[in-house]
Formats: C-alpha cells, structure tokens, sequence
C-alpha cells in the first residue's frame, strides 16, 4: 500500500469526516457509561502542513484553512461546525494552519475516564509516529496491524457502547467497498448494536451506484449517509467529495450534521458545489 494521508490531510474530506466523527463522541458522552473507538487505519495521528508531502498538494488550503478563514466573518455557526473547529483550532492559532490533528487525536483528546481507542495502522513507519504519539497514554492502545484484522479480534469490546471509525485509502478502487462491506456484516453480527462510520470517496457518482445499493442490505436498524461535493462530480481523475455512511447512528445527530452542510458547501465549495444527507431504508438482508 502507497497511500500517505500526509499528502491530504485537512482537505475538504478529513473536514467533513472529522466533523462528523466528533459529532458520534459526543453523542457517546450523553450517558456515563464508557464507551470504545476502533480506528481501523489511522495514519500517523497529526500532520505537519508545511511538510514537504502537504506542500505538494496544497489540499489544506482548499481545506481547513480556507474554512479557518471563512469561520472568521461569520456571526452563526453551526454548533458541529464549531465544535470541529474548536477541536482543531491548536492547529489554527498561526497565520496559516501547522499541525492538523488525525482522527485518533482528535478521538484521544475527547475521551473521558474509562473511555478507551485503539487505533490501527499497517504501514510501519507511519505506526511507529503512531505509537510515539501516545506512548504515554493509557487510554490508547495503538495497534501495527490490518484494520479488517482488527474488527474480527477486538469485537464486540467489553465496554459494549461504542464506535468503529472506518477510512481506509481505496487504492483498490471500487474492489475496497466490497471488502468494507463485507468487514461492516461481519462485524454487525457480532457487534449488532456498534455504531459504524464509514467514509467514502466521491469521484463520479455512477461508480458509487454498486456500493451504495449494497448498503440497504446490511443487518442494521437505521444509518444515513453525509456527502460533501465541493464540485461537480464529473471529473474520474480527482476527489470532487466525499461522505460518511453511518451505521446504526445516534438518535438526532443528523439533524445536527444537516445543519452543517450548508455551511461547508459555502465554505468550501466551488462553483457547482452541493450536499445531501439521506436516510437508508432497510431491506431484507441478501
């Protein structure tokens, strides 16, 4: 596997993921009881933007710096926008955005006592900043091994309560959707009453089609699905958005997560720019 997130780390879809992923912990926190967070491939944890890899792409500045620059001007916020936004603001207090926290920072910086994460990451080197990263914190467990691996043998948790963070790079294209879901069945089956966020990418819609059909035939109650498009969706060879499909999801988050997406498609879309969120009728299970 070749994909590095550092060449993308706070674009448009690590704004969107990161916010609706804060938005599920908090939903978690509205009882005492712990809760557990898997994070099946979490990277490196935090990110240099003037590192040599962000310098190349310049995704960022599409990204969390230009929704840094927009929230400045604005009277109402959407309160996941702006809970997003405080969490990462340690990486906004320059003139230009530093260090970008990662999916299993932000989950870590969010946790109560007795909540627990672990997190996963096949690619040594990005494991081992991994681990330094949290090599003093007992309430992460990082983990050098296959996200899909770890679903089988950390499900269900002891905690019971919980989250599965899935963002995997899809350098198989549309053969990584097949092999998300059928991880996700697996792990509903043992796990029926985890909440399971999946983020996805969107290059052009028509190649989604299979995926998504797919999804109605999952063993779960309710989810919905979250799209950012910052473009239309009508170029193969870029990222236009990207969204997240979450599995057995809070009661009310949505409304929250709805709010929000116009606010992101102002902020950081360009001409032809659009959102949706969309509620996902089961069918009986193939």
């Amino acid at each position: 596997m070749n994909y590095r997130h550092a060449y993308h780390a706070g674009n448009h879809a690590d704004v969107l993921k990161h916010m609706v992923l804060l938005a599920l912990i908090d939903a978690l926190q509205r009882k005492d009881t712990p809760f557990f967070v898997l994070d099946t491939h979490a990277g490196r944890g935090r990110y240099d933007l003037e590192a040599l890899e962000a310098g190349k792409t310049g995704e960022a500045l599409a990204g969390i710096d230009r929704l840094r620059r927009w929230a400045k001007n604005e009277r109402t916020i959407a309160p996941v926008l702006k809970r997003y936004l405080e969490a990462v603001r340690p990486a906004l207090s320059d003139a230009r955005p530093r260090y970008y926290p990662g999916s299993p920072l932000l989950v870590a910086q969010a946790l109560r006592e007795g909540d627990r994460l672990a997190a996963c990451e096949l690619q040594p080197d990005e494991a081992a900043a991994l681990a330094a990263l949290f090599a003093r914190d007992r309430q992460v467990g990082t983990h050098l091994r296959d996200g899909y691996g770890a679903m089988k043998a950390l499900l269900p948790p002891p905690e019971k309560r919980g989250l599965v963070l899935i963002d995997p790079p899809y350098e198989a294209q549309g053969a990584e959707f097949d092999t998300v879901l059928d991880a996700v069945r697996e792990a509903l089956q043992r796990w029926p009453q985890g909440i399971f966020a999946l983020w996805y990418p969107i290059k052009q819609r028509r190649t989604l089609m299979p995926f998504l059909r797919r999804i109605p035939h999952l063993p779960i109650k309710n989810a919905w699905l979250a799209e950012l498009l910052v473009r239309p969706d009508d170029s193969p060879l870029r990222m236009n958005g990207s969204g997240m499909l979450v599995l057995n999801p809070p009661w009310q988050v949505e409304r929250d997560i709805a709010a929000a997406l116009p606010q992101l498609s102002k902020a950081l879309g360009e001409p032809g720019a659009s959102h949706r969120l969309e509620w996902i009728k089961q069918e009986i299970a193939a």
